[in-house]
């Protein structure tokens, strides 16, 4: 009797052992937005000398990968996607502005991704978005889910003859009553619509941009050789303005 008081007496302790064991292991599982980091950059170090084990190893077998080039890749494609850099090419990817959310076997982490590479000898730069979801299963936390996009950034400003401003001053007109109109202040050119003005930016010859907004302004030529066309470009597709006067 005495011995079986002693084990229910011990019944408790044993609980609480266990209780105490299991939240050790439950902690080992966490993850940390330190550890989700670091993860991410192993896997953008990897990119350069094309290691894809790091890829292999935190993306999750069924992940769905969204690239900044609108492809939407398996892990199968990712990774076989994962080549290293040419001859003469070289550069590195650095994780920055990292935020995230955790909640028990679930993790975002965003953040951003600063590029820099070399082509033999000539330096370039990009910057881009990244969203991760990344889901623990058994223990072990994969990537399920990733999207990544690339900020817009104003292309280098050209340089055109003033001369050739007037060229490009007039109405444009989309449909009766609905026109721009394109004027010249100084070197540059102001174009205008329902009282707002927007600076036009030379890229090349005939080709503009406007600081901050995606997309070219196009003036189009005839055969004569006058501009008879504004175009405003949106992502590859044309919104054609004529020239009224």
């Amino acid at each position: 009797m005495n011995s079986l008081l002693g084990i229910v007496g011990s019944l408790p302790a044993i609980a609480m052992f266990a209780s105490t064991v299991a939240a050790i292991g439950a902690s080992r599982d966490v993850i940390t937005q330190e550890e989700l980091v670091r993860r991410t950059q192993e896997l953008c170090n990897a990119v350069v000398p094309g290691n894809k084990e790091p890829w292999k190893k935190y993306f999750a077998d069924d992940a769905v990968y969204s690239d900044e080039k609108g492809r939407t890749l398996n892990k199968s494609a990712l990774v076989a996607d994962i080549t290293p850099l040419p001859e003469g090419y070289s550069g590195t990817i650095k994780v920055v502005n990292p935020k995230s959310l955790i909640h028990r076997d679930t993790a975002v982490l965003s953040y951003d991704l600063d590029e820099t590479e070399t082509i033999f000898g000539q330096n370039l730069a990009a910057h881009y978005h990244v969203t991760d979801t990344w889901l623990r299963r058994n223990g072990e936390w994969r990537i399920i889910a990733s999207q990544a996009h690339r900020y817009y950034e104003d292309p280098a400003a050209g340089h055109v003859d003033p001369k050739k401003l007037a060229g490009y001053i007039g109405t444009y007109e989309l449909t009766p009553g609905e026109t721009r109109t394109i004027s010249a202040d100084g070197e540059s050119l102001v174009m205008q619509r329902k009282g707002k003005k927007e600076e036009l930016l030379p890229e090349t010859c005939d080709l503009f941009f406007r600081k901050g907004v995606e997309g070219r302004i196009l003036f189009r030529r005839d055969s004569a050789g006058k501009v008879d066309a504004l175009i405003d470009r949106r992502n590859n597709e044309d919104v054609v303005w004529r020239k009224a006067n």
